[in-house]
């Protein structure tokens, strides 16, 4: 059985850093590509960064592109996602989410396996 879990999030003012990791098991992490998505009040779930299974492709949301940064370490079945520049607009629950696939996956339905979210507030 997959279990993710997602630890880092909180309250940051805003131009602040803030790292969030998702630490995997129940199957082999370093065969699976992975993302981080993220769900406003009253918006749609939407992927922020995605990472390949090897780490060496990564994908992100215009919006986050030059202020995030996803990645992985495979001998510790964790991924991060580093926020620098943060905005007020960046509040929102993150999950880390994982698929049955090797690479980048782009639609929600394509990702199987969820953690229980961690909420990030931005200050302005």
């Amino acid at each position: 059985q997959v279990q993710l879990v997602e630890s880092g999030g909180g309250l940051v003012q805003a131009g602040g850093p803030l790292r969030l990791s998702c630490i995997s098991s129940g199957r082999t992490f370093s065969r699976y590509s992975m993302g981080w998505f993220r769900q406003a009040p009253g918006k749609e779930r939407e992927l922020v960064a995605a990472i390949n299974y090897n780490g060496d492709s990564t994908s992100y949301a215009d919006s986050v592109k030059g202020r995030f940064t996803i990645s992985r370490d495979n001998a510790k079945n964790t991924v991060y996602l580093q926020m620098n520049s943060l905005k007020p607009e960046d509040t929102a629950v993150y999950y880390c989410a994982t698929t049955k696939y090797s690479f980048i996956q782009f639609k929600v339905e394509e990702y199987p396996y969820w953690g229980q979210g961690t909420q990030v507030t931005v200050s302005s």
